[in-house]
């Protein structure tokens, strides 16, 4: 695919996907919409990637949906997403509940972190939430945006925030459709940190490394579908198959490996799947 509003590179064992409209502040449109499933596409299958870091170019992450975008909905008399009818699947094929807009990411094998370089509405905080770690820069607005616009609470995060900051707080931040700063979000656990402009990749990228040095490839992955798949089911039920992934992983290479690094006191060599 020709990437038109997206930007992708792998270093080091990270992929960053960068949103790329910054003269629109990354506004979201269908363009990018199947960009970003097609790159995430990518990361997903290359084994060179681990770990999957999402940003925006210049000073906004993203603003959320084009104002273009908007008016074109409104000519039309109805909702229109833009995208093709065949769009990339990343993480489906893994739980039901997984196989649709955004909710794709719990599908996905490997850590999501996003860096919010700036202003994250809308669209641009739901993909925001979606990720599984968000860092955020000083001062970054951010708000929900839909009910100024007389749309419902978008691609399930009326499901997901609930669940992320608990029921009074998700409320008043989707029913207000507020703008809140970087600060309070993580007073209220919606990000990780809050770090100065400057710092905030620098930090995303030293988080991420660390990962891949320090965890092995299949705790990441297991971890991350159980952590998912857990808020279906009971706690029995979690515990159940969290019992037996420790039965399977126990007799893999990377097991014995952790051991004897965590003995001699070194880093670990993982195998690199």
């Amino acid at each position: 695919m020709e990437l038109k509003v997206v930007q992708y590179k792998v270093e080091d064992g990270v992929a960053t996907l960068t949103l790329n409209r910054p003269q629109r502040l990354n506004a979201w449109t269908g363009r990018m919409h199947t960009e970003y499933r097609w790159v995430l596409d990518q990361a997903e299958h290359d084994p060179a990637v681990r770990v999957m870091v999402v940003t925006g170019a210049g000073r906004a992450f993203c603003a959320g949906a084009d104002a273009r975008a908007l008016e074109g909905h409104v000519a039309k008399g109805r909702y229109d997403p833009g995208t093709p009818a065949e769009l990339a699947q990343p993480g489906y094929g893994v739980r039901a509940e997984f196989d649709a807009d955004f909710a794709y990411h719990f599908g996905l094998t490997k850590p999501v972190i996003a860096a919010i370089n700036g202003p994250a509405a809308g669209v641009g905080l739901v993909l925001a939430c979606y990720a599984d770690l968000r860092f955020a820069a000083a001062g970054a607005k951010l708000t929900t945006a839909h009910g100024k616009l007389n749309l419902p609470a978008e691609f399930g995060l009326s499901w997901l925030l609930p669940r992320m900051i608990g029921l009074t707080r998700a409320n008043e931040l989707l029913l207000s459709s507020r703008i809140f700063f970087a600060e309070e979000a993580l007073t209220l656990g919606l990000v990780n940190a809050v770090l100065l402009p400057d710092e905030l990749l620098p930090h995303t990228y030293a988080y991420a490394r660390n990962l891949i040095a320090t965890v092995s490839p299949g705790s990441l992955r297991e971890t991350k579908r159980q952590i998912y798949t857990d808020l279906h089911r009971d706690v029995g039920a979690a515990v159940r198959v969290s019992n037996g992934l420790v039965h399977r992983m126990t007799t893999e290479p990377d097991f014995a490996e952790g051991v004897a690094a965590f003995g001699e006191k070194r880093a670990p060599r993982w195998s690199k799947a």
